[in-house]
């Protein structure tokens, strides 16, 4: 506890109101005449005062300075004391104030602090009641009676004070759990936040790729259509008709792209084929749109995972689409292979090139960097200007899947 322990602060609350009940009965029985002269209470006025000083004591327990600690514990010590010699009947509830310092002992110590006060207060209540009895004339029939009842006396009140330091623990290992767990839940919840916010950007980052590789791909081949509808529309007519044609339908798959974007995006983008099939339908597009047919090679042994085969497909695609606006190529290369531990991609073409130190940190380019890195791959791009570009990807494969 960082802090010290008041009545607006207590854990146990009900502890001081059993604390307050006790010390005002024992305060009323200091105060009550008695007979015989042997049970009077010799000086009432201070086993009251100590009485209500040992209670507001209670209204606060120091937590921090050990120093602190154990000057309180001295002081309440001493108050007992004075209570048990000097309170005359009242003394016969001395040991239930034992019982409160264990209490309170429990609250402001740790464990080795608890276990010291424990055994004092049973040490002490021992010599206080040897005090008490020792001049006592007893026949020697009432002195064994005498003695029996003591010491069981005794015996019951070391177990009262092992049963309360153990409650006390115990209570106490309770309550700092559930602290704890309250703690933990906050940072729980703390963290569930992070992660939905987290989830979010990677949503809205996803949402983007997706946008930029589907609709992106089809607007730029419905562009490249139209630009060479145009060049053709005055010397061939009919050619640029065909164009025109093929242009109609990128813009009707555009359109759908649109309209049915979120269903898109939810479902496999190579739906439900092969991965080789999906790859050749962007082949055939490159194509239509360039008049270049992209050389694949593609080798797999076995099917890969659902996840590797979609980032395949978008990094090709987009590779494709960055061909079409940009390289000018006559030649483009793709290959893909697949050892025990990854696949391996590789797209490679013949065109004008870029540099790559004003030229990386476009969408598309960044787009399948995100892809690769977001499966642990590793992704690479090497161009020049007048050199073509090599783009190459190595992403590893599940161990399950590897196996």
């Amino acid at each position: 506890m960082s802090r010290s322990i008041q009545f607006h602060n207590h854990p146990f609350r009900f502890l001081l109101y059993l604390e307050w009940i006790l010390l005002a009965f024992a305060a009323f029985t200091a105060a009550l005449p008695f007979h015989p002269y042997r049970f009077q209470t010799k000086f009432p006025e201070l086993t009251i005062c100590s009485l209500v000083l040992f209670g507001l004591m209670g209204l606060k327990l120091p937590t921090r300075d050990y120093i602190t600690k154990v000057l309180f514990t001295g002081t309440e010590i001493f108050l007992i004391l004075i209570t048990g010699f000097f309170g005359g009947r009242t003394a016969r509830l001395f040991p239930f104030l034992y019982l409160i310092l264990v209490i309170r002992s429990c609250l402001i110590f740790q464990l080795p602090g608890r276990l010291v006060v424990t055994g004092l207060s049973f040490i002490l209540f021992l010599l206080t009641l040897r005090r008490r009895f020792a001049h006592i004339p007893l026949s020697p029939l009432a002195q064994e009676r005498f003695w029996f009842f003591t010491l069981s006396f005794v015996l019951v009140f070391g177990l009262a004070l092992l049963f309360v330091l153990l409650l006390m623990n115990a209570v106490l290992s309770e309550r700092q759990s559930r602290d704890k767990l309250a703690i933990a839940n906050e940072k729980l919840r703390q963290y569930a936040l992070r992660i939905e916010n987290q989830a979010t950007l990677e949503e809205r980052n996803r949402i983007a790729r997706e946008i930029h590789d589907s609709l992106g791909h089809s607007l730029t081949a419905l562009n490249l259509q139209l630009e060479t509808a145009l060049k053709l529309w005055q010397s061939h007519p009919t050619k640029a008709q065909t164009f025109l044609t093929k242009a109609k339908e990128l813009g009707s798959k555009a359109l759908q792209d649109v309209r049915h974007s979120v269903s898109t995006m939810r479902s496999h983008p190579l739906q439900e084929q092969p991965l080789e099939q999906a790859i050749a339908g962007l082949a055939e597009n490159i194509q239509r749109s360039t008049d270049v047919a992209p050389i694949c090679q593609i080798h797999l042994s076995h099917p890969i995972p659902v996840e590797i085969s979609t980032a395949i497909y978008r990094i090709v695609q987009e590779s494709f689409t960055n061909i079409c606006k940009y390289a000018q190529a006559t030649e483009v290369k793709l290959e893909i292979t697949m050892t025990q531990m990854s696949v391996q991609l590789k797209v490679e073409d013949n065109g004008i090139g870029f540099d790559l130190t004003q030229n990386t940190t476009g969408f598309g380019l960044q787009s399948m960097r995100d892809r690769t890195l977001a499966l642990d791959g590793h992704f690479d791009i090497n161009s020049a200007p007048g050199s073509g570009c090599t783009m190459t990807a190595s992403i590893p494969l599940p161990k399950v899947t590897a196996n």
